[in-house]
């Protein structure tokens, strides 16, 4: 198909170069103007849920990060939600001596 379209293009190589970029140019404008916008409805890229088994929203107060937004109980679940919940002090032991003598 792709050497039937170079073959009808006319003008020798610098008008195929330059119709293919058109017919290329042309059919990336119809997939972005017209198809995608058709077809963004139907696709499922914005239907996100996110959940929690806590219930309720964690900005909010009593919700999952347990208090008033903005207080510190020292509980390693409450905070911005960004806590990491495990010790990262187990994860990077001292570092021994070396023994190359």
């Amino acid at each position: 198909m792709y050497a039937w379209i170079w073959r009808k293009l006319p003008f020798g190589l610098p008008g195929k170069l330059i119709g293919s970029l058109l017919l290329t140019m042309s059919v990336l404008a119809l997939l972005w103007f017209f198809v995608f916008p058709w077809a963004e409805p139907l696709l499922p890229f914005d239907d996100v849920q996110v959940t929690q088994d806590g219930g309720g929203d964690p900005g909010t107060p009593g919700g999952p990060t347990g208090g008033e937004p903005g207080t510190d109980t020292g509980d390693p679940g409450s905070g911005d939600g960004h806590d990491i919940p495990y010790d990262t002090d187990q994860n990077n032991p001292e570092p021994t001596p070396s023994a190359s003598r």
